[in-house]
């Protein structure tokens, strides 16, 4: 029966700069580009903030972060208009500082 090693066979004949590139490769086959939102989503956005904030109303927030979509859950704390951030506190005390422009969806 013949056993394949697959590519590490080959990684003893490759150069450690090869090997760190095809690494980098494979990482970023997995990343996502970020995606673009007209003025109308922006609008909402700021409607359902100010609303969260009146009524204290926790908010799932999702959020483009180097080449991943993610997602949190909690209330928002404050909002830093000069730096464009949102302060959001969840129910475990976790503290996260989002960017607006990273914002991709709130709900």
């Amino acid at each position: 029966m013949i056993r394949d090693r697959g590519r590490i066979k080959w990684v003893s004949m490759m150069l450690p700069e090869h090997v760190k590139l095809l690494r980098e490769y494979n990482e970023g086959l997995d990343k996502v580009e970020k995606p673009v939102l007209d003025e109308q989503k922006y609008e909402e956005f700021n409607e359902i903030i100010c609303r969260a904030m009146e009524e204290n109303i926790t908010l799932q927030f999702t959020y483009y972060q180097k080449g991943e979509i993610k997602k949190f859950l909690g209330n928002i704390h404050y909002i830093d208009g000069l730096k464009g951030e949102l302060r959001i506190i969840s129910h475990a005390s976790e503290k996260c500082i989002l960017k607006l422009v990273n914002i991709i969806e709130i709900e």
